[in-house]
């Protein structure tokens, strides 16, 4: 049984069976639940179930969270999105939108699924559930794909971590958008080799991004880092798919992503004492929110 150590061994895993990362992982955790593929397969579909009316739910119109920070952009978005001007064009449109309704969602206490994490909840699913509107995927190819982030997560975990109180949002968007990307290049038919490279790619550019949630709410910038997090894991998949290799090794970037989380000041790992939370218009929705 894989212990998701390293991606390394994920990679060679797959390799020495000739088949791809997610059902390697759809195998273990279904004996290491002790139950049967098919029941562990079932039980992933209700995640995307979640995940897919958690999208519906953020974006409607009126949608609003108590703090009132946030509403109505996931609403915006997908109408963005729809009349085919987006410059990034259709499918990254559509995965920031589904983004976006999602931490949306989330912010509005609404259900959603920690992928890994709440504040990072619209990455995943965002990239997902687009290309499997717009390209036609059948959904249990999607949900094989969960698995592939989920693998990519669980040794981001072990090896760092996905909080952004111990590493900052490079852990929580980063893990997000890297797990992302791994399973998008799965989907698009790519090796798991590729899928290593794209993770990589995906926590590189991401590498030392701060955690300040203004008024200490999941919401400003939280959720439109979720767009960002998506862009982000789309370019690391298409580099990744073109050939593009990621020099450092991606055991390696996830260590350097622990140290540079260890590095960072408390002020900048969702305490709301630095970054965005201190500026000027930060601290004033602070006192307006909670006097």
């Amino acid at each position: 049984m894989l212990k998701y150590q390293s991606v390394a061994d994920l990679v060679l895993e797959a390799e020495k069976r000739n088949c791809t990362i997610s059902k390697i992982v759809l195998e273990d955790q279904a004996a290491l639940l002790e139950q049967t593929p098919e029941k562990t397969l079932a039980d992933m579909k209700k995640n995307l179930e979640v995940m897919r009316k958690s999208a519906e739910t953020g974006s409607a119109e009126d949608i609003k969270s108590r703090s009132g920070l946030s509403g109505g952009d996931g609403f915006r978005m997908k109408l963005y999105a729809e009349s085919e001007k987006s410059i990034s064009g259709g499918f990254c449109a559509k995965a920031m939108a589904i983004a976006i309704a999602i931490a949306e969602c989330n912010a509005s206490m609404g259900r959603i699924v920690a992928a890994p994490t709440a504040g990072s909840c619209g990455i995943i699913p965002g990239i997902l559930l687009a290309m499997e509107e717009l390209e036609q995927i059948p959904e249990e190819k999607t949900v094989m794909a969960l698995f592939t982030a989920g693998a990519f997560g669980l040794v981001i975990m072990n090896q760092a971590t996905v909080a952004g109180a111990e590493g900052g949002c490079q852990a929580e968007c980063g893990s997000a958008s890297a797990m992302a990307a791994a399973a998008l290049v799965e989907l698009r038919g790519g090796t798991p080799a590729q899928s290593a490279d794209a993770c990589a790619l995906a926590i590189k550019n991401q590498l030392g991004l701060v955690c300040d949630p203004v008024a200490g709410l999941v919401e400003v910038p939280c959720i439109v880092r979720n767009a960002g997090g998506v862009m982000c894991a789309i370019g690391a998949a298409d580099m990744a798919l073109a050939g593009i290799k990621s020099i450092i090794p991606v055991d390696e970037v996830i260590t350097a992503m622990r140290e540079v989380g260890e590095l960072m000041s408390p002020n900048l790992k969702e305490t709301a004492l630095g970054g965005l939370a201190t500026t000027p218009t930060g601290l004033a929705l602070k006192h307006k929110i909670f006097g």
